[in-house]
């Protein structure tokens, strides 16, 4: 029950829609002790009768007739106060639920990007949607149950013993032998309940992957190798949920074995008592199997609530993983301030917890507001990992990088985020339509601003070539675009942002050559009032640019402007050289 504790917090913010369901759910189990009692009243008021005893017929049957009134007035009341209890107390666990993943999602973007390379995609949702889900049947379910045996416990026992006492003993004989199986099946249900949940979170995974590399996997013909390692899964998932249930199936023919044997002792034991004369009436063994009928579902319950929680407790421990992590990255308390755009690079050294590759090694430069950077250097020279930490998607190992002259550690993270504009070297695009891809940089975009964003990266006749124009719905992660299409659309979300600083990693490459120079164009207009720091592996959309620096290994090898570059010996003057020549001969 340790991890458990966590939600206590749920429970105490819902306390009083918590006690009102406590209460209901007492009062409820308490109209429904009015049945057996009045049944009791009616076989004593008939037992005489059928011992000719009496022949006052009439007065038996107002007897029986107010009976049946009081009985089903109860039965009625009971029904009402059941119906309030679940919805007060079921639905107090979706209040938990949806607390909890909201609180579980707002965490996922809280962590950092090492988080999610270590985690992967069908965990993290399996944790959000099933593991909250078991979590909430702990809350609901759960409680609301444990509540009704309690309070039955609590009345119905005390009613026996000071009604029968010596046959409410022997009908209570099989109860401790009841917990203790209670109690050692339920410790293995905790570690079977463990191992399924984490069976999930791999199931989740390997369909996420699969059908998100459905175009790879066609490609590469290995559709019949994807479906022999899925039947291996499924195998394994079979034969962990079928671990899991056969410990589960235990429990309801061991509650009702037991609710029988009580029953045997209720009219072996109740018999030899009336016959004895130690109690009053054949009414009262009658109302003790009513009783003992009443703590069956209770009692079977029981072993229910116990697999509840135990489930609960597996999940709740998957969840606090997560949410009891600290993101390296935290928000300074510091106001919000608007961007100016300079940026100063100060010694800069990283290296990457997980590889321990140092990506970027003594870095500095500076670059003013409103010039342009363009960062030129082979695959992992650390290019795309300079334009993350100016995001702040890492923090430096060693070394300062500056905004606007203030460390950025200093920054309101919130401010440096939306004073930036960024396109990733993957494009990534929603499922949702064109337009609200674009408008994902700015949720308050009118029509006009996103045709003119659409413009400005040379898509908007391509998107207006679509049946429904700006009104398509993307497939996952754009796949209904293209390679250059996708990155286009992604530098329309960045330039509707008007940012005070645009980071572009490679974002150009899918496009062709003219398409280039007039995205490049547009750019250096509405760019003007902003810095910008371009990554590429093409010397055309570095040379316009006011500085270069050449990366190396993570070093800057060469910086300097286009034409001071192109004649010194080194990368950039052979890159120039060979993209001139392909230029030539094309």
């Amino acid at each position: 029950m340790k991890e458990l504790r966590y939600i206590n917090k749920f429970f105490i913010k819902y306390r009083g829609k918590l006690f009102i369901g406590i209460l209901i759910t007492i009062i409820a189990r308490v109209f429904s002790l009015v049945m057996p009692e009045y049944i009791q009243y009616s076989v004593d008021a008939i037992e005489p009768y059928l011992l000719n005893e009496t022949k006052d017929l009439d007065s038996i049957k107002a007897i029986l007739l107010r009976n049946i009134i009081i009985i089903i007035g109860s039965a009625a009341l009971t029904a009402l106060f059941t119906f309030l209890m679940r919805q007060t107390i079921i639905n107090v666990s979706r209040y938990i639920e949806y607390d909890m993943k909201n609180e579980v999602f707002e965490q996922y973007q809280r962590l950092n990007l090492s988080f999610f390379k270590q985690n992967r995609t069908g965990d993290l949702m399996n944790r959000i949607s099933e593991d909250v889900g078991k979590v909430r049947m702990y809350g609901g379910p759960a409680l609301m149950y444990s509540i009704q045996t309690l309070t039955l416990f609590v009345c119905v026992i005390p009613l026996m013993f000071y009604t029968a006492p010596k046959l409410a003993m022997y009908t209570l004989i099989p109860l401790p032998f009841l917990s203790v199986l209670i109690y050692r099946i339920s410790r293995i249900i905790h570690v079977r309940s463990t191992k399924v949940q984490e069976f999930l979170s791999e199931l989740s995974t390997f369909t996420q992957e699969t059908f998100s590399g459905i175009s790879v996997i066609k490609a590469y013909g290995i559709e019949g190798r994807q479906s022999e390692e899925w039947n291996t899964l499924a195998q394994k998932g079979k034969d962990t949920s079928m671990a899991l249930a056969k410990v589960n199936s235990w429990f309801f023919p061991l509650m009702i074995l037991l609710i029988g044997i009580s029953n045997l002792f209720v009219i072996y034991m109740g018999g030899r008592e009336y016959i004895n004369g130690e109690i009053a009436s054949t009414g009262v063994i009658l109302k003790f199997i009513i009783y003992v009928n009443m703590l069956t579902w209770p009692v079977a319950t029981v072993g229910w609530v116990t697999s509840i929680v135990q489930m609960a407790e597996a999940s709740q421990k998957r969840i606090n993983e997560f949410l009891l992590e600290e993101p390296e990255i935290q928000n300074p308390n510091t106001p919000p301030v608007n961007l100016q755009g300079k940026i100063e690079f100060k010694d800069v050294t990283f290296t990457y917890d997980d590889t321990n590759i140092t990506a970027l090694n003594g870095v500095s430069f500076t670059v003013e507001p409103g010039e342009t950077l363009a960062v030129i250097g082979k695959t992992g020279s650390g290019k795309s990992t300079l334009l993350e930490l100016v995001a702040r998607l890492h923090d430096t190992t060693t070394g300062t990088i500056f905004i606007d002259d203030t460390p950025i550690q200093e920054i309101n993270l919130d401010s440096l985020r939306e004073g930036t504009g960024t396109v990733p070297q993957d494009a990534f695009l929603f499922s949702d339509t064109i337009g609200n891809n674009i408008r994902f940089g700015k949720a308050d975009a009118s029509e006009e601003e996103i045709l003119n964003a659409a413009k400005q990266a040379a898509v908007h006749e391509n998107i207006e070539g679509f049946a429904k124009g700006y009104d398509t719905v993307l497939g996952e992660r754009g796949v209904t675009l293209s390679g250059g299409q996708k990155q286009r659309v992604s530098i329309a979300r960045a330039l509707i942002k008007k940012p005070k600083i645009y980071l572009f990693d490679d974002c150009l490459s899918a496009v062709d050559t003219e398409t280039e120079e007039e995205i490049l164009a547009n750019l250096k207009a509405v760019s003007e009032q902003a810095t910008t720091i371009i990554v590429s592996h093409r010397i055309s959309s570095a040379k316009n640019a006011d500085k270069i620096i050449v990366l190396e290994d993570g070093r800057i090898k060469q910086q300097g402007s286009h034409n001071q570059l192109i004649t010194q010996e080194g990368y950039y003057k052979e890159l120039y050289l060979s993209q001139l020549s392909e230029k030539e001969n094309f």
